[in-house]
């Protein structure tokens, strides 16, 4: 008889510690690892991983699969970049808590702010909760492929408690307070991972109304954090446009201090304020260095909007000539723009209509405006710009970017890289990477599936910055610390994230050489035929979670091992 299920041989092990590599062998019995190193006994599996590295699963901590779980056995696209846990409810949207006549706008909170068809939400939810707990309930029955944890939104639990008031940014009173504060602590108690609010201005329904929890008063937060803090459970997550740099940080530290608990907040260099995200974390080690730990969940590369004919913007969109064709299959509306008179007519009366929607202000940015290409190129030069192509051929950039609309017969993508491409690069994404006080996030998996596929960042971070970038690539052990044992200690889960005997056996074989990424498509597989953007690679050879393979060389097996994760899970002994 077999002394382990799976054995998997001859790897080059990165055990997700951040130390060196090793060749060896790793061996997996009920769901967690039990030897690592040259392992003599036989496993009823064996894989020969010689030439490949031997991962941990990725803890991906920013994903908005809230509506998505509660439909989908997959929670693809992540589980095609090798992530084996997922972390959704940030940004302060979600569905639960809810009354009944709460149901539409939380729809219409999520498909303005996350860009999710609400029409996928009105058909996909099913509504089968009120509290937070029976949340967790409904989740915690349904089968999936990978491992999920769930936040208490602010957003939605401003909007139970407070009603109108709570939509309409109003401030909350000591007893609203102290109801929501009673609600985060249930939620907690009852294995929500945290509580994620939102004070950004892009935040808004698909009404075009701000975020219920915009002008969230500090001792709003902070009451509620403290809830979190009594409980002993729990970490916070904010997202915030920082117009106020050091009142903010003050007010995360607050929340953090007086509640005891871990915060994170999304970080990215803006381009009218390039340098602010060094003061923010370097601000945030000196905190966790002071006993009150901050950190900053980062992109692994500019955070950008796709244009595209089947996405959600794109340069012509509001021109009346092709608002006319629009409704048009794509094929159709190719050939259609394609004739010399409707070409003329979209592009003259092409206008930029601020009319909300997110990322509509870029869809004529053309001096950043990019081929996204296939495979992607998300580190474009700058010289290859639409303007600075347009102004090498004397053509107008209108007329360049509507050709490149037009090829791959109306597939091609367009990208707009705005966050974190200050200085026309990627320097400032690696230089936080590298802070101590940052752990890659901001994913937004299963969220914008018409505007962004950021999705694909772990790969981003293993291809680009661990293997192709042209200078300053960062070594593979620290990509996959931070990715894996950092995300995952982010969230309290210090039960994954390593290879090590006794923790759980989420693993990737993964081949390093051959890996790559594909150009984002356009599926149309939501609820009531909606459409989204996802996004591939080649050279995940295999991936475990808990020791069952979810998935074969990018294709699912079927296997659903994946379960809710309810709170905060501790390290092995």
């Amino acid at each position: 008889m077999a002394e382990h299920e799976l054995i998997i041989r001859n790897g080059t092990v990165v055990d997700g510690t951040g130390a060196d590599r090793f060749v060896g062998d790793v061996a997996v019995s009920d769901g967690i690892v039990t030897e690592v190193g040259r392992i003599d006994g036989s496993g009823t599996r064996e894989i020969d991983a010689e030439g490949h590295l031997v991962a941990p699963g990725f803890v991906d901590i920013h994903t908005h699969y809230d509506g998505q779980a509660t439909w989908d056995t997959q929670l693809a696209p992540s589980s095609w970049h090798g992530v084996t846990t997922v972390v959704m409810g940030n940004c302060g949207v979600g569905f639960a808590p809810v009354v009944p006549e709460n149901r539409d706008r939380l729809i219409q909170l999520m498909e303005g702010v996350e860009d999710i068809p609400g029409t996928a939400l009105h058909e996909g939810l099913s509504w089968e909760w009120s509290s937070f707990p029976e949340y967790l309930d409904d989740l915690d029955r349904r089968p999936r492929d990978i491992d999920l944890g769930a936040q208490m939104p602010h957003g939605a639990l401003r909007l139970h408690v407070m009603g109108e008031r709570g939509a309409t940014q109003q401030p909350a009173t000591p007893d609203d307070i102290a109801e929501m504060a009673e609600l985060a602590r249930e939620a907690v108690e009852a294995g929500a991972l945290g509580f994620t609010t939102s004070r950004t201005l892009n935040h808004k329904s698909s009404l075009g109304e701000p975020t219920p929890s915009l002008t969230a008063e500090a001792d709003e937060l902070v009451g509620i954090a403290q809830a979190l803090g009594a409980a002993g459970k729990g970490v916070l997550q904010v997202v915030s446009d920082f117009i106020d740099m050091d009142g903010e940080l003050d007010l995360f530290h607050a929340m953090a201090a007086e509640s005891g608990r871990p915060i994170s907040v999304s970080i990215a260099q803006a381009p009218r304020r390039p340098d602010d995200w060094k003061a923010e974390l370097d601000r945030f080690a000196e905190a966790t260095a002071a006993g009150v730990t901050m950190r900053g969940q980062v992109g692994a590369r500019a955070v950008g909007i796709m244009l595209g004919l089947e996405a959600t913007l794109n340069p012509f969109m509001y021109s009346p000539a092709y608002r006319d064709i629009a409704v048009l299959p794509v094929a159709e509306r190719v050939a259609r723009m394609r004739q010399p008179d409707v070409r003329k007519a979209i592009i003259t009366g092409a206008v930029v209509d601020k009319d909300g929607k997110l990322g509509s202000r870029v869809i004529a940015w053309y001096p950043q405006m990019f081929r996204l290409g296939d495979p992607p190129d998300y580190e474009p030069d700058p010289r290859d710009s639409v303007a600075a192509t347009a102004e090498r051929e004397g053509r107008d950039a209108a007329d360049v970017a509507y050709d490149w609309l037009l090829e791959r017969e109306g597939e091609a993508l367009l990208y707009v890289p705005s966050l974190n491409w200050a200085n026309g690069n990627l320097d400032c994404v690696r230089e936080m990477l590298l802070h101590p006080a940052a752990v890659p996030g901001l994913s937004d998996g299963g969220a914008h599936v018409g505007t962004i596929c950021d999705v694909s960042f772990p790969t981003t971070l293993l291809q680009w910055w661990g293997r192709d970038r042209p200078h300053g690539r960062i070594p593979v052990e620290t990509l996959v610390a931070k990715q894996s044992r950092m995300t995952a200690e982010t969230v309290g889960l210090l039960d994954r994230g390593v290879i090590g005997p006794g923790y759980r056996a989420d693993l990737n074989v993964i081949d390093f050489d051959g890996l790559r990424l594909h150009a984002p498509e356009f599926v149309a597989d939501l609820p009531a035929g909606g459409k989204r953007m996802l996004q591939r690679a080649t050279g995940y050879r295999h991936t475990f979670v808990a020791g069952v393979e979810v998935a074969s060389d990018g294709e699912s097996t079927g296997a659903t091992p994946g379960r809710l994760v309810r709170g905060a899970q501790g390290a092995p002994a």
